[in-house]
């Protein structure tokens, strides 16, 4: 049947990933002729060659609106860093090499990886070890580089936007000051786009370190005004001025990666100390992570996922799709993971929002 390519999902799920799936593999059949193998559990599925397996036009029928992956995905399977315990104690070997052969054992001639910044970045890695490598940007923070958006994150958009329209019938009734804690480790595009289009009060960033005190001045101005109640959007990654973020739980099995959470419930109580309300927290969590894929990012993701597989056709290896104006095009993987794309400080959405009298904590 000609060429045989993979097809893995690494990271944090997003809806929009199995769209992405189901493109590769309609364009792949359908135009090329070729085989496409999915790959399980990200690359940890490239160390156990039982969770290769073929996908065929059957395989990807109906998954289109699904949330999720058929794949499975982990966002601990670094194969060039890999977590293995030894003597009772958790140490890191390189696997690549294995990876490289069970690629080739496979007869997978081109892989594609979809994936956020970490993903991406091991994908890069096995480009230079030879492999040939196709990348699709994935994350519902929007926080890489070269691509205007990544599909799952207009999904997360109304997820919290729709959070948002809710916690207002409750914060006016009550007269209460109400926090939305969303997502975004380093980037706060979730809290401050969905802030902006859910009628928030105050919004706080990764990008800006707030200040109590500035909040807690936003909501008294607003009861002299009249307004009872008060909405705050608040990024897990955000923290105070001389302070640093909330950590939940430090990294496990061998993982350096913290898992953050507790913000939202660390500001309730600064908020507490100064004003005279009654403040609830609600943690938005893994629901913006789930669910069916928004029209925008159902079509994004097909863009991607059919574009991902006319690149390998063009060999344009080591390189991502990436979307520029209404254009989808590549960009090489080393560009797009270079630094993370983070809110501007002084950009023009965070001067929307001030203009909209929105505190931003400084």
């Amino acid at each position: 049947m000609g060429k045989k390519i993979g097809i893995l999902t690494g990271g944090g799920d997003c809806p929009g990933l199995n769209a992405v799936i189901r493109a590769v593999v309609k364009c792949a059949v359908i135009r090329y002729g070729w085989q496409v193998i999915g790959i399980e559990d990200g690359f940890d599925g490239l160390l156990d060659l039982s969770k290769c397996k073929p996908l065929t036009l059957e395989s990807v029928r109906g998954i289109l609106p699904r949330g999720g992956t058929i794949l499975g995905t982990t966002n601990h399977g670094n194969p060039f860093c890999y977590p293995v315990e030894r003597d009772g104690s958790i140490v890191h070997a390189d696997y690549s090499d294995r990876v490289i052969d069970n690629l080739r054992s496979l007869g997978i001639e081109a892989l594609i990886a979809v994936g956020g910044e970490g993903s991406l970045k091991i994908a890069l890695d096995l480009s230079k070890k030879g492999i040939a490598v196709v990348g699709v940007p994935k994350t519902i923070d929007n926080d890489l580089q070269e691509t205007d958006f990544t599909f799952g994150y207009n999904t997360a958009l109304e997820t919290a936007t729709d959070a948002l329209d809710k916690l207002h019938s409750t914060a006016e009734s009550h007269h209460r000051v109400m926090i939305l804690e969303v997502m975004g480790r380093y980037a706060g595009w979730i809290a401050l786009e969905s802030g902006i289009a859910g009628g928030a009060d105050v919004i706080l960033i990764p990008e800006i370190p707030y200040q109590a005190e500035c909040i807690c001045t936003s909501i008294k101005k607003r009861s002299a005004r009249g307004s009872r109640f008060s909405i705050i959007v608040v990024a897990e990654g955000a923290y105070p001025a001389g302070g640093s973020r909330v950590v939940a739980k430090k990294g496990d099995n061998g993982s350096t990666i913290e898992r953050l959470g507790g913000i939202g419930h660390f500001v309730a109580q600064q908020i507490e100390q100064c004003l005279d309300m009654d403040v609830r927290v609600t943690v938005l969590g893994h629901l913006q992570r789930g669910g069916s894929p928004t029209t925008f990012d159902r079509a994004l993701a097909s863009r991607f996922g059919a574009t991902a597989v006319q690149m390998i056709a063009k060999e344009q290896f080591g390189q991502m799709a990436c979307l520029r104006g209404r254009s989808i095009i590549a960009v090489p993987i080393e560009n797009a993971t270079r630094d993370l794309k983070l809110v501007d400080p002084d950009g023009e959405i965070v001067r929307t929002a001030l203009d909209l009298g929105i505190t931003l904590g400084r």
